[in-house]
C-alpha cells in the first residue's frame, strides 16, 4: 500500500529523525555497515530554523559505540551533514579542521592523548564531479615508502587520529535502487518518489514487510507528514531556500558582469601594446600600478 511521509530531506524533518534513538541507530548502522550498540547526540547541532546564514546545511554530531570486526565495542564520533546546494560541501572541512583539535574528541591511552576516531557522512541534495555511484566509502590506510600498505600494528591509535574516513551520499543518484539494506534505508530519501507537494514522499509500505525497525521509521515520517507545526518549518525552509536562490542568482549575474568588465579591459591593455605604448605608459592612463596591470594581463 502506498503511503504519504515527510520529507527527510527538510531540515526540520531530519531532525525530528534522527533525534529518535532507534531510528538514529538504524541509519547509521546502514551507513558504517557495522552493528550499533549506543548513539547519543553531541552538542554543536546547526539548522537552518536556528541560525539564518547565507548557507543551505544541517549538521548534526553523534558519539556512537560500535562492534568492528574483533566485535569489540569501540567509540567513534560522527559527522553527519547534509546539505542542499553545491557550495557547501567544502564549508564543513573547516569545521571537520576544528574538531581534531577539540579536547573533548580526544581519548587517554598511556599518558597519551589521541583524537577519537572521526567518520564524516555527507547526505547531498546534489551531484559531486561525475562520479556516478550514489553510496562511496572515502578510507585511508597507512603506506611504506614504496607504496606497500602497512598491515602490522594497524590499527594504532595514533594512526586512526590523523584523518577522518567519509561516506558520501548522492541522493539524486537513489533512483528506486534498493538491492541491499543501506539503499532500503535510504529509498526514504529518494526525491524521484516526491508527490505533487515536494514536502510529501510517496512510500510503497509493502517493501518494508516484516522489517520492525523500517516500519518505525515509516510510521515516525507518517507522524510528521501530520504534524501542523512540522509543516510550518517545512514553510519556513522553502522561503528561505527562495532567498537563498534570488541571493545567488544576484551574485552569478554581478560576477558575470566583472568578468566581461575585466575583459574588456584586458583587451584594451592588449591594443595599447600593440600599438607601442609601454606598461608604465598604460599603468597611468588607467590609473593603476604596473603590477596591477601585469596581473590583468
Amino acid at each position: 500500500m502506498v503511503v504519504y511521509v515527510a520529507n527527510p530531506l527538510y531540515d526540520a524533518v531530519f531532525k525530528y529523525l534522527m533525534e529518535d534513538d532507534r531510528i538514529a541507530k538504524t541509519i547509521l548502522a546502514a551507513l558504517l555497515k557495522k552493528k550499533v550498540i549506543d548513539v547519543k547526540i553531541r552538542r554543536n547541532e546547526y539548522a537552518n530554523l536556528t541560525r539564518r546564514e547565507s548557507i543551505s546545511m544541517f549538521r548534526i554530531d553523534f558519539a556512537a559505540t560500535v562492534l568492528d570486526e574483533d566485535n569489540k565495542p569501540h567509540l567513534m564520533l560522527i559527522e553527519l551533514q547534509k546539505t542542499w546546494l553545491p557550495t557547501e560541501t567544502l564549508r564543513f572541512r573547516r569545521y571537520l579542521a576544528l574538531q581534531y583539535n577539540n579536547e573533548e574528541n580526544m581519548l587517554k591511552e598511556e599518558h597519551e592523548k589521541y583524537a577519537i576516531p572521526m567518520v564524516a557522512i555527507y547526505l547531498l541534495g546534489h551531484c559531486i564531479g561525475k562520479i556516478e555511484e550514489p553510496v562511496i566509502y572515502v578510507n585511508h590506510h597507512a603506506y611504506t615508502y614504496d607504496g606497500k600498505k602497512v598491515e602490522e600494528g594497524i590499527p594504532d591509535p595514533f594512526v586512526e587520529s590523523l584523518q577522518h574516513d567519509s561516506i558520501i551520499v548522492q541522493i539524486p543518484l537513489l533512483h528506486g535502487r534498493v538491492n541491499n539494506r543501506l539503499e532500503k534505508v535510504l529509498c526514504l530519501f529518494d526525491q524521484t518518489n516526491v508527490a505533487d507537494n515536494k514536502k510529501v514522499i510517496k512510500v510503497d509500505d509493502k517493501q518494508f514487510e516484516g522489517d520492525n525497525d523500517m516500519e518505525y521509521i515509516v510510521r515516525r515520517l507518517q507522524s510528521a507528514a501530520a504534524d501542523p507545526d512540522m509543516r510550518y518549518q517545512m514553510n519556513a525552509e522553502d522561503e528561505f531556500f527562495k532567498e537563498l536562490e534570488a541571493r545567488d542568482s544576484l551574485i552569478m549575474e554581478k560576477d558575470g558582469q566583472l568578468k566581461e568588465k575585466d575583459e574588456m579591459l584586458r583587451k584594451m591593455i592588449e591594443g595599447m601594446q600593440e600599438n607601442g605604448m609601454s606598461l608604465d605608459d598604460i599603468a597611468k592612463m588607467l590609473n593603476k600600478t604596473v603590477d596591477e596591470v601585469k596581473q590583468i594581463i
